[in-house]
């Protein structure tokens, strides 16, 4: 019974935590929200931004003072012997003595501080740092970008499966219902076979329409759960439907939004490119001047035959330095020169990539724009279509049941009012969709 407890107690945690990890119920900005919180790209695009702050300080911190400390230990397993003139010692001039200097075991324990007093190639380094700093940034922007519009897209195409799925499902029904009624007056030799033939050939195709369908709404599925950050197999319920989502997304100020150039991530990313270029010509510059470093360290050294450095009575003579040294660059057989020529190249190609940029967008902007003000078009003609498609439907089935037209004139009505389902459906995702363009075009989600 204990057991039992234990084991329910366990998994009512599981679930619970993974209730909390994954929602049951997203509306579309909340699939948005979540997304760029938990989508797996946006989550890294995070991280390379910690990283280069970690990067930029790492940058920082090799001007600031450095402080090592050092331990050295060395014990003569043979020591060296020297030869002195023995006359030094009172011997035979001429000939020499053998003699060893120092102790068996040495101990040296030195701290040293570094500081780097000037470095043209550190000022310039604190500001690629920031730049690259800058660069992670715009990147994490561009994938929040990417990342809604794929969220975006991918919600839209869960609820158009659906919206697919139920009319499908209706018309298999009315079909359905056709085909018991003309097989009854068929039967009763008021009809031709051919009338129950043609209906059966367009209840097929609805039938593998459906069953594409079905399999097509899995598969759109498990794509937003991917684009959500979640795994593929979850089960959520999309609170928001296909017809109000196209109503709220009409948005004709859009149309007339104040382009700014400035504002589109593209153009953000290039105008970093450029700084970069111009602080790598800059690194290369400063590369002609001298560097300058200064030091103070300090130490103690022990002597003794014996291992006796850990007892107090060992004598430690100290000893302390300061100094300063200056690298003076001269000649480099015209290495920093090329290489300073190299950097200027790649400014030059920075700037008209900049420029080729800045119209690029202003395409995009106009295209995006166009693309979105014809699908609004576009969705109030398939409207109007499908009303107009609902109606000769309508009114040939009841000519065919009253005798007055042909299975053939029905079948076209009817392949012709899915055609204007189909095509009102994907109206509406072209609405959401083509703004979400607009909207990554223009950032005006960040801006």
């Amino acid at each position: 019974m204990k057991l039992k407890l234990i084991t329910t107690y366990l998994c009512l945690i599981t679930f619970y935590g993974y209730s909390q990890d994954t929602p049951s119920a997203l509306n579309l900005q909340e699939a948005i929200d979540f997304a760029l919180e938990n989508n797996r790209q946006a989550k890294n695009a995070g991280r390379n931004i910690e990283a280069a702050r970690q990067q930029k300080w790492e940058t920082t911190s090799q001007g600031l003072p450095q402080i090592d400390a050092k331990i050295d230990y060395q014990n003569w397993l043979k020591q060296q012997v020297s030869l002195i003139p023995a006359e030094f010692g009172g011997g035979t001039p001429g000939e020499f003595s053998e003699v060893t200097f120092g102790t068996q075991q040495t101990m040296n324990a030195t701290a040293t501080l570094n500081q780097l007093i000037f470095d043209g190639s550190y000022l310039v380094g604190l500001k690629a740092a920031q730049i690259y700093l800058d660069i992670s940034e715009n990147a994490k922007e561009k994938t929040d970008l990417e990342v809604r519009k794929s969220v975006i897209e991918a919600y839209g195409n869960v609820l158009l499966a659906n919206e697919t799925i139920a009319i499908l499902e209706r018309n298999k029904s009315v079909l359905e219902k056709n085909v018991e009624e003309t097989t009854k007056i068929y039967a009763n030799g008021l009809e031709e076979a051919e009338s129950v033939e043609q209906l059966l050939i367009t209840l097929s195709s609805i039938e593998s329409a459906l069953n594409n369908a079905n399999r097509l709404s899995g598969v759109a599925k498990q794509l937003l759960n991917l684009t959500l950050g979640i795994d593929v197999y979850s089960n959520i319920t999309l609170t928001d439907n296909l017809e109000s989502l196209t109503a709220t997304n009409i948005e004709l100020s859009l149309l007339s939004f104040e382009e700014n150039i400035e504002n589109n991530i593209d153009y953000k990313i290039a105008m970093n490119d450029k700084k970069s270029a111009e602080t790598l010509l800059k690194l290369e510059q400063v590369k002609f001047l001298p560097s300058i470093n200064g030091f103070i360290n300090g130490g103690y050294t022990g002597n003794a035959d014996k291992f006796n450095f850990v007892r107090s009575d060992q004598k430690w003579f100290g000893s302390s330095l300061v100094g300063v040294s200056m690298n003076i660059p001269i000649f480099s057989s015209m290495g920093r020169s090329a290489a300073t020529q190299r950097a200027k190249i790649n400014l030059e190609i920075a700037n008209d990539d900049l420029t080729e940029t800045e119209q690029k967008i202003q395409l995009e902007i106009a295209s995006a724009k166009s693309d979105y003000q014809f699908s609004i078009e576009e969705y109030q003609n398939k409207v109007r279509n499908l009303e107009l498609a609902e109606r000769i439907e309508a009114k040939n089935q009841t000519k065919f049941f009253e005798g007055i037209a042909s299975s053939f004139e029905l079948r076209q009505a009817q392949t012709q009012l899915y055609s204007s389902q189909q095509d009102y459906l994907q109206a509406m995702v072209d609405v959401i969709n083509k703004k979400a363009v607009l909207e990554t075009v223009l950032n005006t989600i960040n801006n």
